[in-house]
């Protein structure tokens, strides 16, 4: 992938961004536990605080385009990163201020959220725009960087759990706010393209919501969402609970490996776009996931389990980056509009699959392995989609 010399800062900007993705999404869902036994969160409103965060993503992912039409891409994602910043800030002074903890926990995601939303949106066209040659390469490269954060953020913060104790994790919340205060700063330094850059006119939203295309690719995002995260933002406490393996074992068996094998997947499609297009790549990743869902949720061994976990993060690896680069291949000139609007069925997904977890697993009598069988579902419609998107491209 080569790129001039002007934009290395705006790609590293960039990929340091999906790193702080990656710390919103997911310092939290380690505290589950912690949030149950030390705050008294029941299970079902635990659920709530995954559905509250992708849907204040959501929400923004909605308002974006006008919101960017005023402020441009530089003060969006500058801003984005802020609200991360004062989200994890947030999440480490407000549970203590507040009489009711739970309150303060949803106050500190919905800051956290917004930032995660704009960063979204912005980050993904902000690398579509930038000078590369190989933009399917590039893309998947950008999105690998939410797993190794993902990855980075269970090993850090069990490291800190092991040597401090659990009960301090504030002051760990406090440590990761420091990530996206110091990348709004480098965002400040580096040029900021954006997709109306080039000279291919945008496309309004009338016209593209009058293409079959782009409402497929929207079910494509929303089940890239829906099967990455279902299994991401439970694997924690799935290793803990489902599993019945202590929570360092299950932190490093289950969402370390389920981040590393994604990003590693993310990796080798980057190097691998030339022989492996993202139109057939997709089925067998999506045929795979199914399968990783079922072995996850059906034997009684913690040893399958876990690796149903693992497997499924190399399976969800390029779904999403390789939908957005379908869909910038297959809608031209779709521009911020496109983006958002990918960007809130992807987060639609990321919302609905850990609910569907949540609340099927509280119906079931607490049982996360029935909850992760029905939220195989989402693979199965993900398979159906890209079935007819075959038979459009034919």
């Amino acid at each position: 992938m080569s790129l001039t010399r002007n934009y290395r800062g705006t790609i590293c900007a960039c990929f340091v961004g999906y790193i702080v993705q990656a710390i919103v999404n997911n310092f939290a869902p380690l505290l589950f536990v912690t949030f149950q036994t030390s705050f008294g969160v029941s299970l079902d409103r635990i659920a709530l605080l995954v559905t509250f965060n992708f849907g204040i993503q959501l929400l923004v992912d909605l308002i974006s385009p006008a919101l960017l039409g005023r402020i441009g891409y530089r003060a969006g994602v500058i801003a984005a990163h802020l609200f991360a910043a004062a989200g994890l800030a947030a999440m480490a002074l407000l549970p203590a201020m507040l009489p009711d903890p739970y309150v303060g926990i949803l106050c500190a995601v919905t800051l956290y959220a917004v930032g995660g939303g704009l960063i979204e949106v912005l980050v993904s066209p902000i690398v579509e725009a930038c000078p590369t040659d190989n933009k399917e390469a590039a893309m998947s490269l950008l999105h690998s960087f939410y797993c190794w954060g993902q990855a980075g953020v269970v090993l850090l913060s069990t490291g800190f759990f092991l040597l401090l104790g659990v009960e301090r994790w504030p002051w760990l919340s406090l440590i990761w706010a420091l990530v996206p205060l110091a990348n709004a700063f480098l965002f400040a330094r580096v040029p900021v393209p954006s997709p109306e850059d080039d000279m291919t006119p945008a496309l309004s939203l009338k016209a593209l919501a009058a293409r079959r295309v782009f409402w497929l690719m929207l079910v494509l995002m929303l089940c890239a969402g829906a099967c990455e995260q279902a299994v991401s933002q439970w694997a924690s406490a799935f290793a803990e609970q489902g599993l019945g393996v202590v929570k360092a074992v299950g932190d490093l068996a289950g969402p370390t490996a389920f981040a590393l094998l994604m990003g590693m997947a993310r990796l080798l499609f980057s190097k691998c776009t030339v022989r492996l297009s993202a139109e057939r790549a997709l089925p067998l990743c999506a045929g795979l996931c199914l399968v990783s869902y079922l072995l996850a949720s059906l034997p009684a061994s913690p040893v399958l389990g876990l690796l149903g976990c693992a497997l499924c993060g190399f399976s969800v690896g390029i779904l999403w980056p390789a939908t957005f680069s379908l869909a910038a291949a297959r809608i031209r000139g779709g521009g911020t509009a496109m983006f958002a609007f990918l960007a809130l069925a992807g987060d639609l997904g990321c919302s609905a699959g850990p609910a569907l977890v949540g609340l099927a697993s509280g119906a079931l009598g607490g049982n996360l392995r029935l909850g992760i069988l029905c939220a195989a579902a989402f693979p199965v419609l993900l398979l159906l989609a890209l079935l007819i998107n075959h038979r459009m491209g034919r």
